[in-house]
Formats: C-alpha cells, sequence, structure tokens
C-alpha cells in the first residue's frame, strides 16, 4: 500500500499558552510530552517550557521518542537590520540546528497586537510598497542565513500583525526570494477572511511546513462584529483541532500529497484547557490527520 512520508507533530499550545499563560500556564511540560507521545504525536514544537540548549532539549524529548519539529522565533525585521537579526536569532539557531529541526517558524512580532487587548482591525500594516519591498529583501537575506545553517524559515502569516489576510501572503510572497519559506497555518488564514484551500493552490510551491487547526465561524463572526483582540477570540473558542470545525482538510491534505509534501502536519489549536481538555483534544486532533493521511493516497491517486 502506498503511504504519504509526513508526520504528525503538535504544539505545547493544546497544554499551556505562551501569550496567555492563565490557559494551562502550572501545566508541567512533562504532561504534555507524555501524553503527547501515548496519544501517537512523533514530535513537538517548542514552548517556553523547553530547555534552551540542545543536549538537555534532546535528552527531554529522547525520553518520550519525540522529535524537535521546530520553534517559534519573535522576528522584528519590519524595525530591525538585518545584522540585528542575525545576531538576536544566534541561540535559538542553534538549538533548532543542534536538535535536527529543518524549518524555523518566523513570526513578526514588531508592532503586532496579538498579545494585547486591542481589537484585531486595530493590526500593523505597511502602508506604501517601498515599505512592503524593503521588509521583503531584509527576510531574503535573513531566510537566506538560516538556508547557509541549514534550517528553512518558514514564515507563519499571523492574526494581528502586518501579514495576516491572503492579499498580505500574496504581497510577501511576490517580493521576497525563494528562500523564505511558508507556514501555512489554516486556521489563521480562514480566521483572516481566506479560502485555505485557494490559498494553499496559490502558494503550495513556498510551503514548507503545515499548522492544522480548525475554526468556528460562529466565534470567527463574533470575533469580527464584537472588535476583539486575538486572546479574545481564543479563550472564546474561535480555533480548535483538526475536525472540530469548518475547514475541509481532506481537500487541503490531498492537494498537499498530490504536490509532493513532505514534512510536518502539526496540531496547533490555541483554546483554553479548562474548556478544552488538553488530552482529549489532543488526541481528537491526532486520530482525525492520522485517519486523512492514512486515506489520502487513495483518494489522492483517485482526484490526480
Amino acid at each position: 500500500m502506498n503511504t504519504w512520508n509526513v508526520k504528525i507533530g503538535i504544539n505545547p499550545i493544546s497544554w499551556m499558552n505562551d501569550d496567555l499563560p492563565s490557559l494551562g500556564g502550572e501545566t508541567p511540560l512533562e504532561t504534555a510530552l507524555k501524553e503527547g507521545a501515548e496519544i501517537g504525536y512523533v514530535g513537538f514544537e517548542l514552548g517556553n517550557k523547553f530547555p534552551k540548549d540542545a543536549p538537555a532539549l534532546n535528552a527531554v524529548l529522547g525520553k518520550y521518542g519525540l522529535a524537535c519539529v521546530s520553534g517559534w522565533y519573535s522576528g522584528r525585521l519590519a524595525h530591525r537590520s538585518v545584522e540585528e537579526e542575525i545576531a538576536s536569532v544566534g541561540p535559538h539557531l542553534r538549538l533548532l540546528a543542534d536538535s535536527g529541526a529543518t524549518v524555523m517558524v518566523y513570526g513578526e512580532v514588531a508592532d503586532a497586537i496579538q498579545g494585547e487587548a486591542r481589537p484585531l482591525y486595530k493590526r500593523p500594516r505597511f502602508q506604501t510598497q517601498q515599505q512592503w519591498q524593503a521588509y521583503a529583501d531584509k527576510l531574503t537575506v535573513f531566510a537566506r542565513h538560516l538556508l547557509d545553517n541549514g534550517v528553512r524559515l518558514a514564515y507563519h502569516h499571523h492574526m494581528g500583525a502586518y501579514v495576516e489576510t491572503p492579499a498580505d501572503v500574496d504581497q510577501l510572497m511576490a517580493l521576497t526570494g525563494g528562500e523564505v519559506g511558508l507556514l501555512f497555518d489554516t486556521g489563521h488564514i480562514t480566521f483572516a477572511g481566506g479560502d485555505a484551500l485557494a490559498v494553499l493552490n496559490k502558494h503550495i510551491d513556498r510551503i514548507c511546513h503545515v499548522h492544522c487547526k480548525d475554526v468556528r465561524p460562529n466565534v470567527v463572526k463574533l470575533a469580527r462584529n464584537g472588535h476583539w483582540s486575538f486572546l479574545q477570540a481564543v479563550i472564546n473558542g474561535a480555533f480548535s483541532v483538526p475536525g472540530d470545525g469548518s475547514i475541509d482538510f481532506p481537500a487541503i491534505l490531498t492537494r498537499l500529497y498530490l504536490h509532493g509534501y513532505e514534512g510536518w502536519l502539526v496540531v496547533e489549536a490555541e483554546q483554553d484547557p479548562a474548556v478544552a481538555p488538553s488530552y482529549q483534544y489532543a488526541k481528537m486532533g491526532h486520530d482525525y490527520l492520522a485517519q486523512l493521511v492514512e486515506a489520502i493516497p487513495h483518494l489522492g491517486r483517485e482526484a490526480a
């Protein structure tokens, strides 16, 4: 039987939220790792509670037979020079490279409001084409530096940041070089008003990492109409694990398979563990994706 060479990982946000420590902040890291491995995940993205040096990180992950998938990096290229960013990323880049990760999740946090009590419409925006081009040029050079160290930049379009909407993603991909990979986040692009499958089709050649999260359209609508902040939307359940919302994951995963995507499918669903119990929802997301990954080669051949 044909199989698809992808791995299913998870972000620890299902257990503990770095942006909002009141959501699972008391949960020990080892609880997340033990439960994640028990469910069947083969890797974890990093979070604030993980060791910051490779030997210690590899030891704690190795205890549960887990791989280091990647790790979020809070970039500030909208304000910094490339040289400043390269100096800043050094320790994190070494940690990922020495731990076997081949992609780095780059999130632009300069002026971003994802962690603030401000409505999402007040997010930052580049005002001119010159600003876009200057940012893109820096990003390309920075991404080249990462590649020279064996790690590909996976740019995370994100609610509340400069690159949020499908139009923003279009601009970024048009203005950056191929060194800049795209992290495709099903939940964020849908929340931002996009058609996830359409965005995937348009930029599939640049996608080097995938975050799988679902959305609850009624909550997203309330968030938009009520001028909620990003964290308000999270607390009220805008996101969930794959299979628990409105996103067409069979179509998305079939497209990735047909294109030859190989890499990680990462369950990342910001929720309140008190409302959405961590183990239950992490298992729900894993089992749904695993079932699709097993079936996709057959569905894909039919679609082809």
